[in-house]
């Protein structure tokens, strides 16, 4: 497996685009992104455990029902949820679109993100899909731009390609992404499109989403709050030609080998770019009696304000650690417990056995001024791990947040 270059047009016949159609009042500013497929692609999904769900789920996944789809066209600027007629202009995105490509409108999948409880015009969107049509290309621009279309406050592109291979075929798997703020565990935290060139049955590929869902996006939080319009979706539509992957096996494996690769890159991404942040924090569980402990454990930490504002500081409170750890509700002997930080400056014990030592501040501060820290706990349970990915809690999460709408 290595890493390439194209994000979602790495693979074969796909194609991508994306331009301002005028949601977003800034014009420099793309807000319509299109990805599409020459064959109808196997698809799944996984959506947001949010109870109050943005129209153009509800939407994509009676669309998807069956298993398969060709386009994905998202909007940002607009969320398109709690809207009376939400439902209708999700709808009609659909059909506007599918008339211009010439496919099912059933064929589609359809998102949106940013602000909430607001119209959405439907007149922008259906106006620029003819030129949003015309601008799809395989160039590696043409990925870019769809990453552009699909961000609300994110401040850099998120995008990765990997070719690996399944039964001695090569085969192509890319994704782009947006998230940077609402952003929290338990499926789904951002939107992520991803798309292949491998054949894989429709219920195999869910299977794949699903397992792989649980140790990468719903282990990264941001700020506590689940989206309401988050979605993660696969297309795959078999161009690879490789024998199809409709069983587990060596080739599920390799699969789930490159699909994993995708999300957790994408998963430090988001953590990286969160609103207002810094530094990306990684948090490193070992040792638990359980994965279903270590998880919690890992989730406990990263999800701190305490632990996160003293990351911000690049204050080595590893009293902050243990008393999220002792929160947490996991099972775990809290005296067994071992804390390390690291980073590209090197790493550093601060407790062990739940108690502190003896340790430099200023080496400490130094390992901790890097823009990408690890939280390492060891503990003394078992054999289980985790990971999980965030951010640093900055004074400008409030001042993003608290103008977001107006």
């Amino acid at each position: 497996m290595k890493i390439i270059e194209g994000g979602v047009v790495a693979a074969k016949g796909f194609y991508a685009s994306g331009v301002h159609c005028g949601i977003r009042k800034n014009k420099t500013k793309k807000d319509l992104a299109l990805i599409y497929s020459e064959k109808k692609a196997s698809t799944a999904s996984v959506y947001t455990t949010n109870k109050v769900k943005g129209a153009p789920l509800t939407v994509t996944k009676e669309n998807i029902s069956d298993g398969y789809a060709q386009a994905v066209i998202c909007n940002s600027g607009n969320a398109n949820t709690c809207n009376a007629d939400g439902i209708e202009v999700a709808k009609s995105t659909c059909d506007a679109l599918a008339s211009v490509l010439k496919i099912n409108s059933n064929d589609v999948v359809v998102a949106s993100t940013g602000v909430i409880g607001q119209p959405l015009d439907i007149t922008p969107i259906v106006n620029a899909i003819p030129a949003l049509v015309d601008s799809l290309s395989k160039d590696e621009k043409a990925s870019k731009d769809a990453a552009e279309g699909i961000m609300t406050t994110d401040t850099r592109l998120k995008e990765i390609a990997v070719s690996f291979e399944v039964g001695g075929v090569e085969c192509k798997i890319g994704g782009i992404a947006k998230g940077s703020g609402m952003i929290h565990p338990n499926m789904a935290t951002m939107l992520v499109f991803i798309t292949t060139d491998a054949k894989i049955a429709p219920e195999m590929l869910q299977k794949a989403l699903s397992s792989d869902i649980k140790n990468t996006f719903n282990m990264v939080s941001v700020d506590g709050d689940t989206s309401t319009n988050d979605m993660v979706t696969v297309m795959a539509n078999g161009m690879a030609d490789n024998a199809i992957i409709d069983s587990e096996g060596e080739d599920f494996d390799a699969f789930m080998k490159a699909l994993n690769t995708v999300t957790v890159y994408l998963c430090r991404r988001i953590a990286a770019d969160g609103e207002g942040a810094t530094k990306l924090l990684e948090c490193e569980v070992s040792g638990a009696k359980d994965e279903q402990n270590a998880k919690i454990i890992a989730k406990s930490i990263i999800c701190s304000s305490l632990v996160k504002a003293a990351m911000f500081g690049s204050d080595a409170n590893w009293g902050r650690i243990l008393c999220a750890i002792g929160y947490s509700g996991a099972d775990v002997d809290v005296n067994r417990v071992d804390v390390f930080f690291k980073s590209s400056k090197g790493e550093i014990l601060v407790c062990e056995n739940g108690a502190g030592v003896d340790f430099s501040e200023e080496i400490a501060k130094e390992i901790l001024l890097e823009d990408e820290i690890t939280i390492v706990v060891k503990l003394g349970d078992g054999n289980a791990c985790a990971t999980s990915w965030g951010c640093d809690l900055t004074y400008d999460y409030v001042k993003i947040n608290g103008d977001y709408r107006t």
